[in-house]
C-alpha cells in the first residue's frame, strides 16, 4: 500500500487596504524611499486598520475565501493550525477564534509560533495529520500583524513589516506522487539573542517598566540575521534537493520567505537558482512573517501548473529554518 501524502488543494490571502507607502514613512521616520527600496526591495506594505480589528480577523478573510474556492464547508474541516507570532491574546489559541468566527465546530486547533518560519513548521505538521490517516481536511492559516508590534520610531526595522494572512487545505493526494515530499526543519536557540519580542511573556510580563523600555516591540541585530539566514536558507535548499535526488532544473519554483530582496537574491545565488524562477512580491508586502509563503503562492497561483517541483523556504527568529519539497496537486 502506498503512503498517503498531504496535498495542498486550495490557497487563498487576504491582506488589508490600507496602503502604507515608503513616503509616509519618510514623514515618520529618518529614510528615504531610495533607501528603503535599495536595501529592502519593499515599495509599500499593508495595515490592519480598525477599533478591534486582529490577527484572527485576517485569517478569517484567508479561510472564507479559501473555502468558498474549493467549495468546502465548514463542517466538513477536522483539524485548523494557526502560524504566528501576533496572537490575538495568549489564550486561547488563534485558530480556534478563526474557527468561532468562520463557523467551524469541535475541530483540533492549535497555534505554533516559530516567527517567519511558522508556516513552513505548520504545514509539515499539519501533513503528518493528514499522512496518518486520522484526518481529512486540514486548513494551515498563515498570518501576522506585524504593526501591533513594530516601533515606529525605529527606521531599521518599521520599513521591513506589514500586516496578512493567507491559507491552504490539504487533503490526502487525489493521486500517487503528489503532494508534499519532503522537509527539513531546524532550530537553534542562540539566534533568540538577535532576533526577539523580550516583553509579553513570563520573564517580562506587561509592566509600566517593559512598556517603558519597549520590551513589546521586536528587536532585531541585523548583521547576524542576515547572515545566518542566507547560509541557513541556502543550505536547506541544497540538503533538500540532494536528499530527493533532484537538481536545480527539475524545479519550477522556488518560494523564499519574503524578509528582504537582498537576502532572496543571495539565497538564489548561493542555491544557484535563477531568479526568474523565484517568486517575489516583497515590494508590495513587506514581511508578513507566517504570511509570506501562503501570500506567494496565492499570488504566483496562475502560474503555477500540476506536477510543478516547488520548495519553499523561510528562517525566522529562534533561529528557526527549513525547506519543504511539494509536487503541486492542482
Amino acid at each position: 500500500m502506498s503512503k498517503i501524502r498531504a496535498a495542498i488543494t486550495g490557497v487563498h490571502g487576504y491582506v488589508p487596504d490600507y496602503v502604507l507607502t515608503n513616503a509616509e514613512l519618510e514623514q515618520m521616520v529618518d529614510t528615504s524611499d531610495e533607501w528603503i527600496k535599495t536595501r529592502t526591495g519593499i515599495s509599500e506594505r499593508r495595515i490592519q486598520k480598525g477599533e478591534g480589528l486582529a490577527t484572527s480577523d485576517m485569517g478569517v478573510e484567508a479561510v472564507k475565501g479559501l473555502l468558498e474556492k474549493t467549495g468546502t464547508s465548514p463542517d466538513e474541516i477536522d483539524l485548523m493550525i494557526c502560524a504566528t507570532v501576533t496572537a490575538d491574546m495568549p489564550f486561547p489559541d488563534t485558530a480556534n477564534i478563526i474557527c468561532d468566527k468562520v463557523g467551524i465546530k469541535n475541530v483540533f486547533t492549535f497555534d505554533i509560533n516559530a516567527a517567519c518560519s511558522g508556516f513552513l513548521f505548520t504545514l509539515a505538521t499539519a501533513a503528518k495529520y493528514i499522512e496518518s490517516g486520522s484526518h481529512k481536511k486540514v486548513i494551515v492559516v498563515g498570518a501576522d500583524k506585524m504593526s501591533t508590534i513594530v516601533d515606529y520610531t525605529d527606521r531599521t526595522t518599521c520599513v521591513l513589516f506589514g500586516d496578512g494572512a493567507g491559507a491552504v487545505l490539504l487533503e490526502p493526494s487525489p493521486e500517487e506522487g503528489y503532494g508534499l515530499v519532503d522537509s527539513i526543519l531546524r532550530s537553534n536557540g542562540e539566534g533568540r539573542h538577535y532576533l526577539h519580542q523580550k516583553g509579553g511573556g513570563s520573564l517580562n510580563p506587561a509592566s509600566p517598566h517593559s512598556i517603558e523600555q519597549k520590551m513589546h516591540y521586536l528587536y532585531q541585530n541585523g548583521r547576524p540575521v542576515f547572515k545566518a539566514a542566507v547560509s541557513s536558507m541556502s543550505s536547506a535548499v541544497t540538503e533538500i534537493l540532494e536528499n530527493n535526488n533532484m537538481s536545480k532544473d527539475d524545479l519550477a519554483w522556488l518560494v523564499p520567505h519574503q524578509a528582504n530582496i537582498r537576502i532572496i537574491e543571495t539565497v538564489a545565488k548561493m542555491a544557484d537558482f535563477p531568479l526568474e524562477k523565484v517568486m517575489i512580491n516583497i515590494s508590495k508586502y513587506g514581511n508578513t512573517t507566517a504570511a509570506t509563503l501562503p501570500l506567494c503562492l496565492w499570488d504566483y497561483e496562475d502560474k503555477l501548473k500540476k506536477g510543478d517541483n516547488i520548495v519553499l523556504t523561510a528562517f525566522g527568529g529562534g533561529f528557526t529554518w527549513g525547506a519543504i519539497l511539494l509536487k503541486w496537486a492542482i
